[in-house]
């Protein structure tokens, strides 16, 4: 064997091996049960298995679809200056929102034409955007909002990427919405969490007013035997007496008078957060429903979780937002907790300033790490840039031993205690349980400067079975297009046809070492575009052995005549696949979701398909001739 023929061989040989090795994960993956799943999970192992697999798209494995659309209404209420938001732009603002809904027309230019026509000089409400006339401040205004939505746009795939989802497809429709794309997701509830968490950072204080909560939870307990009256006199029944709701919903009513310390958050720079000592108020009194479904310690309002979704939804209802002061706000806790060590678990309820002190956007880092007084504890270290730290100063400042919520979309994650000024911008988060604890706060702090809240405009979901019926239809489909024509080419062309069928085979080998090596996503439209790449591999060939069967009626040796025939062929072939590939990368370039998939399949299949189809199977004839003297050949 000749140098320069070795040379090839060994090329080819290598390029198997690695074919091999990259794939192998995937076939790996492909075969795990699920306790070995498990193991792997408990082993660290798998997240790093699954970095280098080829990963079923939504249509073949199932998950979820969501269309996100930024909530123009609260953007331009956050974006108005601290203390002016007052009746008159809040009535425009949400005037604008139902014109451009009912009329289907842009918000922005209609937005401009109800200020101008109520006579509104906006500028007084936007100082920092522009301090001119109307049509410059709406200008300014709306390319935030799209700037907002871009913004928005990165930090949900960096939040959902972080979060470890499989290969999520996060694109753009229109100027307002976003959709995002969930492969795998079995857990809804927790995907839609996750999404939903991708909306507004803030940082607001705590009404540590007693009295004023106390006048709250009065409120709130009118309002619920009002409207309990009044459906009893509609439907003649009685009102809704203790451990049962109008709405016919069993609940608890749990008596407590255990005080709990809870840990600090921020011990160094914020202190710890204040005692909870729980009370019942007004249990068993049909004339307090809302006062005996909770507890109350240190101002936070504390609802067992089996109540908990009654209370929220009555607390949506227009009649318990007006018991609410139009300076502040209640907010749930981001989670149940079992805050008195007996296996029960409570959701707190705080009463908030209204508006923020401060927002996400002032938050430049922030960093998971090893820290803290004994330097072993997990901490996040968060950064904010110059205006947000020199105004976290001043509000550190002024609200020494008050707490200070920091809230991700409309959730209170902690609300910690400011013990002392903040200067420099520089916080560090401590108590947290675990480094995954300590990675998720940071994400939350890091993503949660999302400049747009968003909310859920469509959502629909694949399930598992759909998906599996996709991947076996989509499998037998490619299997049974593969099988006829590696029949087709071996019956047509003999033994060139199995050279040929043996270039199909290492041509499948190597695109799908490719998706593998680049962690792509095969989705139903990757596999047509992988079936139509065993077409056109073939195509090449096909060619190829035409041109070899006319050389060989013109009466040229075997050898004169394959060199002749590739070598006649070979501006054909390029030409066919080079403007497949081009049509390839527009295809990748301006489409989106899973025709992006096809486009990758499809170029990736073309360019090894040319590798085949023309270099393997041309070294597997010069081993033929130059081995042998051959005076016929097969074909």
């Amino acid at each position: 064997m000749s140098g320069k023929l070795w040379t090839r061989v060994s090329l080819v040989v290598l390029l198997i091996l690695i074919a091999a090795y990259v794939l192998y994960p995937s076939i790996k993956h492909f075969n795990l049960t699920d306790s070995e799943k498990k193991v792997l999970t408990e082993e660290g192992k798998l997240e790093a298995l699954e970095k280098k697999i080829i990963h079923p798209g939504l249509d073949l494995q199932g998950g979820m679809h969501v269309v996100l659309e930024v909530d123009l209404e609260k953007l331009l209420k956050s974006r108005v200056r601290q203390g002016g938001l007052d009746d008159k732009i809040t009535n425009l603002i949400e005037s604008s929102i139902k014109d451009a809904t009912e009329n289907d027309t842009e918000f922005f230019s209609g937005f401009k034409r109800l200020a101008n026509a109520s006579d509104i000089r906006l500028a007084l409400y936007f100082p920092s955007y522009e301090k001119g006339p109307n049509d410059d401040v709406v200008a300014a205004l709306e390319k935030d909002a799209k700037d907002a939505v871009d913004r928005a746009e990165e930090i949900i795939r960096n939040r959902v990427d972080q979060f470890g989802v499989s290969e999520p497809n996060i694109q753009r429709q229109g100027e307002w919405r976003v959709i995002v794309e969930l492969a795998g997701v079995t857990n809804q509830a927790q995907a839609r969490s996750l999404i939903q968490a991708t909306a507004l950072l803030e940082f607001v204080l705590v009404r540590e007013d007693s009295q004023l909560l106390q006048d709250v939870i009065n409120r709130i307990d009118k309002a619920w035997v009002e409207m309990d009256a009044e459906k009893a006199s509609m439907t003649g029944s009685d009102a809704a007496v203790a451990g049962e709701t109008s709405a016919g919903e069993e609940v608890s009513i749990t008596k407590m008078d255990t005080t709990v310390d809870e840990v600090s958050s921020l011990q160094q720079l914020l202190g710890e957060e204040g005692s909870d000592s729980l009370n019942v108020q007004g249990a068993g009194d049909i004339n307090r429903p809302f006062s005996s479904l909770i507890s109350v310690g240190s101002n936070v309002i504390w609802i067992p979780k089996k109540n908990f979704r009654l209370i929220q939804r009555y607390l949506e209802k227009p009649e318990f937002k007006e018991a609410i002061p139009s300076d502040s706000r209640l907010t749930w806790g981001s989670e149940a907790r079992d805050i008195q060590g007996d296996g029960q678990e409570y959701y707190a309820l705080y009463l908030l300033k209204n508006e923020a002190e401060l927002t996400g956007d002032v938050v430049t880092d922030a960093k998971e790490a090893m820290g803290g007084f004994s330097g072993a504890e997990f901490v996040v270290h968060v950064t904010m840039n110059g205006e947000g730290a020199k105004k976290w100063a001043e509000i550190t400042a002024a609200n020494i031993d008050k707490r200070v919520a920091i809230v991700l979309d409309d959730r209170v994650q902690m609300a910690p205690v400011i013990r002392s000024k903040i200067s420099d911008g520089r916080t560090q988060i401590e108590g947290l349980d675990d480094i995954t604890e300590a990675k998720h706060m940071a994400i939350v702090l890091r993503a949660g400067a999302l400049p747009a809240p968003m909310q859920i405009e469509e959502e629909r979901s694949v399930g598992a079975s759909l998906g599996a019926d996709s991947v076996r239809q989509g499998t037998n489909a490619a299997m049974v297009g593969f099988i006829l024509v590696v029949i087709f080419m071996a019956f047509y062309y003999r033994g060139s046809g199995l050279i040929a069928d043996f270039a199909l085979v290492l041509n499948l080998l190597f695109t799908m070492a490719i998706l593998a090596g680049l962690g792509a996503t095969l989705t139903l439209p990757g596999i047509a575009g992988l079936i139509l790449t065993v077409g056109m591999s073939v195509d090449a060939n096909v060619l190829i052995f035409e041109r070899i069967r006319e050389e060989i009626h013109k009466g040229k040796t075997v050898r004169a005549a394959i060199e002749a025939g590739y070598g006649k062929a070979i501006t054909t072939i390029l030409d066919a696949n080079i403007t497949t590939i081009l049509a390839a990368l527009v295809l990748w370039q301006f489409g989106t979701g899973t025709v992006k998939g096809f486009a990758t399949v499809l170029f990736w299949g073309i360019l090894s398909s040319m590798v085949t189809a023309i270099f393997i199977t041309r070294t597997i004839y010069n081993i033929m001739t130059e081995r042998h003297t051959l005076t016929k050949l097969s074909i």
